[in-house]
């Protein structure tokens, strides 16, 4: 019996995409789950210097952790990869990847670079799509702050509209002091989205200790279990 599988988007870039994956993981490894984390195409990072898979090793040494493509320019993966002159990754490849990792994972989760639409190739290939192809149920990172509401709306119903699952938010970097707007959204997030809020994860997390981040990542987000992952909407 193959693992199953996760995929990880956000509202944008710098939302918190890899600490919330890197705390997914945390939550099932904590479980006694193998879990292997791949990340499609990064992109920003030149190729000696550490990327998000290498983030995610860090805080959870446990996990397996697999990058199919690296680009040095910060822009959508279609295009960075365009701009070195490279192949770019398309959702197939992605799709049989997590596939290969889930003969030997519980669960594979798959983050993506950016927002859910960001293109993977010029013909259009998206992170919408590697969910397709998974028949994979998708959480969406939010930042804490303005346009949390009218992104996250945005990206819930790009899923929805696609038939795919919004399996819950995630806000990627809670402050510890939050403002009256941050609470608002929080407030509001569900009644606009109708997907349940699973976890506020602090400010810094990323910054913590493996063991410490595993703790945190447990009391935020607490047990998750495979049944968990459907979409709650009304």
């Amino acid at each position: 019996m193959t693992g199953r599988f996760v995929v990880v988007t956000g509202t944008g870039t710098g939302v918190g995409k890899t600490v919330a994956t890197a705390a997914l993981a945390a939550v099932a490894v904590a479980t006694g789950e193998r879990v292997a984390v791949l990340k499609p195409a990064q992109t920003g990072v030149g190729p000696d210097d550490p990327g998000d898979v290498d983030e995610v090793a860090r805080l959870v040494p446990e996990v397996t952790t697999r990058e199919l493509a690296r680009y040095p320019d910060p822009l959508a993966p279609a295009t960075a990869a365009r701009r070195c002159g490279a192949r770019p990754v398309t959702p197939e490849q992605a799709a049989v990847t997590a596939r290969t990792l889930a003969e030997h994972h519980d669960l594979v989760l798959v983050e993506g670079a950016g927002g859910l639409l960001v293109r993977f190739t010029d013909e259009g290939g998206t992170l919408a799509d590697v969910a397709r192809l998974l028949d994979a149920p998708v959480v969406v990172v939010a930042a804490a702050g303005l346009g949390t509401l009218n992104h996250t709306a945005l990206t819930v119903e790009a899923l929805r509209v696609r038939g795919l699952t919004c399996a819950g938010i995630v806000i990627g970097s809670w402050p510890a002091e939050p403002d009256l707007a941050e609470r608002c959204n929080l407030q509001d997030l569900p009644m606009i989205t109708r997907v349940l809020v699973r976890g506020l994860l602090p400010e810094g997390l990323g910054r913590v200790t493996p063991d410490r981040f595993a703790a945190v990542a447990r009391d935020t987000l607490g047990p998750i279990q495979p049944g968990d992952w459907q979409d709650p909407r009304a």
